[in-house]
Formats: C-alpha cells, sequence, structure tokens
C-alpha cells in the first residue's frame, strides 16, 4: 500500500509518498528506510525570521507558492506515478486555516483527478502515529506531544481512540521557547536557538518557576515561566551574550523539569488504567531537545517502558507522519468525502474535559 501525504498546517510545505512496507510474498515489515519512499520539506523559516513568529497570510501565500511543485517532487524521487499509489492523505486540521486550506484542496485535486480515495488527517493523529511508523510501537502507549502549538499528555489506545490525560491551559512549550528566544533577543525559531545559547551557558539560571510541578492535575502552564524571565532579564540587564546563554540554559532548564514532572505523574496514572501500557512516546518539535530527551528516556527506564522518540526530522512538521496516518486509516477502511471541510481546531480526545485558563486551546 501507498499514500501521498501533504502537510501546510503551519509554516513547513511537505509531501512525502510512504508505504507500509509488506509485500504480497511475505508480508514482512520493511525497515523505515524502505517505508519512507520519499519526504520533502520546504521550510519557510526565512520568510518569517523579520517577524520572530509564524505570520498566517504569509504562510499561506508560501504553501500556495510551493505545494504543486513539492509534490511533483516527491512524486518522481518515489519513482512512481499517481497512478500507483493507493491514496491520497493531505492534514485536515488543527493549524493555520488558510495554510491547511491549500493542503487539503491540494489533496482532493489530486485524489478526484486520478481518481484515488482521499483522507483528512488530523495533524496531531501524524504525531501521534509516528512511533508507529518509525518503530512499529504497540497499543496502547502514553504520549507527551510537544510542539509549538501544543502540550498534551494522552494514551494512544488506537487508529482513532486517544485519552488526554492532561493539556496546557495557556501556551504550549514550543510558543513559549519562540517567545523565550524572542525576548532574550536569539532569534528564530526559537527552540533550536535557546538549546544552541543554553549549549554555552557557564552559570544557568536557576530561580525560574517550575510551572504546575508537583500539582496531582496533569495539566501544563508556561505563561508565568514566560513573565519570571521577563523579570529576570530586567533584573541582569544589560545583557551580553553570557547572560543570554545563562538565561536560556535557566529556562530550558525549567520546560524540561516542568513536562518531565507532569509525565512522570501521566506514566503512574498510565500505568493504573492500562497495565499492558507498552512504551512512552514523545513527538513535536520539542521532542528534538537533547536535554528533554535525555530525561524522558530515564524516565521510562524507571518505569519498565520502552522509550521511543522519533529521528529529528521527523519530530518537526513533517508529510512523511501525515501520510503514515492515513495509511493507518485506510488500511481500516477509512476514507473522507470531497466535501470536508478544514478545521482550524480538531482535537485527538473529543470527549476529554473542557479545560480553563488564559489561551486555551482545543
Amino acid at each position: 500500500m501507498i499514500v501521498l501525504g501533504i502537510e501546510s498546517s503551519c509554516d513547513e510545505t511537505a509531501a512525502a509518498v510512504v508505504t507500509d512496507g509488506r509485500t504480497p510474498d511475505s508480508h514482512a515489515d520493511r525497515r523505515i528506510g524502505d517505508r519512507i519512499l520519499a519526504d520533502l520539506v520546504a521550510a519557510q523559516l526565512e520568510d518569517h525570521r523579520p517577524y520572530g513568529g509564524v505570520v498566517p497570510e504569509v504562510a499561506a501565500r508560501a504553501h500556495l507558492d510551493r505545494l504543486d511543485r513539492l509534490v511533483g517532487q516527491a512524486m518522481r524521487q518515489a519513482g512512481i506515478g499517481f497512478g500507483e499509489i493507493d491514496a491520497v492523505a493531505a492534514t485536515g486540521g488543527p493549524g493555520l486555516i488558510g495554510g491547511v486550506i491549500v493542503g487539503v484542496m491540494t489533496g482532493k485535486a489530486i485524489a478526484l483527478v486520478h481518481n484515488k480515495p482521499f483522507l483528512a488527517v488530523n495533524h496531531l493523529e501524524g504525531h501521534a502515529l509516528t512511533a508507529r511508523l518509525t518503530d512499529d510501537c504497540p497499543f496502547p502507549y502514553l504520549l507527551l506531544l510537544v510542539s509549538g502549538g501544543h502540550c498534551q499528555l494522552l494514551v494512544v489506545e488506537g487508529v482513532g481512540r486517544y485519552r488526554r490525560l492532561g493539556s496546557t491551559i495557556d501556551d504550549a512549550a514550543g510558543e513559549a521557547f519562540d517567545k523565550a528566544a524572542k525576548l532574550l533577543g536569539l532569534g528564530y525559531p526559537g527552540g533550536p536557538m535557546i538549546e544552541r545559547a543554553a549549549s554555552r551557558a557557564t552559570k544557568p539560571v536557576q530561580d525560574l518557576p517550575r510551572p504546575m510541578k508537583g500539582r496531582a492535575e496533569l495539566n501544563f502552564s508556561f505563561s508565568g515561566l514566560k513573565t519570571a524571565l521577563r523579570h529576570k532579564a530586567a533584573e541582569m540587564a544589560p545583557l551580553d551574550d553570557a547572560k543570554r546563554a545563562d538565561l536560556a540554559a535557566g529556562f530550558q532548564l525549567a520546560v524540561v523539569e516542568s513536562l518531565l514532572d507532569r509525565t512522570r505523574r501521566a506514566v503512574k496514572a498510565a500505568r493504573d488504567a492500562y497495565p499492558d501500557l507498552t512504551a512512552l512516546v514523545v513527538a513535536g518539535g520539542v521532542a528534538a531537545n537533547a536535554a528533554l530527551r535525555t530525561e524522558l528516556e530515564s524516565c521510562a527506564a524507571a518505569a519498565g517502558l520502552r522509550f521511543v522518540a522519533p529521528p529529528q526530522r521527523l519530530c518537526t512538521d513533517n508529510a512523511a507522519m501525515i501520510a503514515w496516518a492515513g495509511l493507518e486509516r485506510f488500511r481500516l477502511g477509512e476514507r473522507d468525502s470531497l466535501d470536508f471541510a478544514p478545521r482550524p481546531r480538531w482535537p485527538l480526545d473529543e470527549n476529554a474535559p473542557k479545560l480553563t485558563g488564559a489561551g486555551v486551546k482545543a
């Protein structure tokens, strides 16, 4: 089975072709390199760098300019024609609605012209199922999903079956990194810039808060931490490179410790509810952070769980994960109508209790 995937929910224009790696003769799983036949991403960093963050209208126009060409390149890299694919999958949400519309309409057009099934994929499900693309991770597993727009703990029970244990009540971790980097004058994107600066620190700032740490609930909060960083930066002004590095290291440490505290508690709750829990999985752009990966790996080992973190190129937004999520759904007999409406909000767990807090996102 071969699926073309399209991703355009934020500031990465992406197209990929994946296969389930099964042959009629052996039905044997093949390696990840065989599963991903093509995986292309056109980054928009330079388009948004002057603004210190993603501008929705700029992102949508960039998707429109690049997506058709990128799809063609992906098909050539895979060495196949449209007649050889089994389905077309495109991110249907959540995300910046202008970009989502571009990807959905492109996917629908390809599906219609070539008479192929169309699948609208939840972007978060793409992240959630990446561990199955890379590591054949069996259900159920605990997922820490940390990205620029989302910060959640979920039990992945199966394709389309998710139980949310906690989420952010204000900012996502990736958004907090972006804003912290902008505050410190480190540039964009914030996550890599904070991590790079932190590596040069000699005296990391230690007295920044660890939001929600110790609380029984499993939600996250980062707005107070950003405020504390602003006050600390003002206290240490004027800032030179050494002070920026120490502040970046302190901020990164606070974020990692907050995420780790929430995750440890979630592991216990998940193990109690799911005795057959197979793994602790981290996904999303912030999952590329080396300090976070190291701490989560230790957390998983202490709980006797397998730890799964996708390769860094599959942590950030990509179309391989969208194609794979579409493939998993298509194998179950699912498909979407061509009248599917793109969604700016699309929670994985529709039954999760409603959160309260400034800036809460679905």
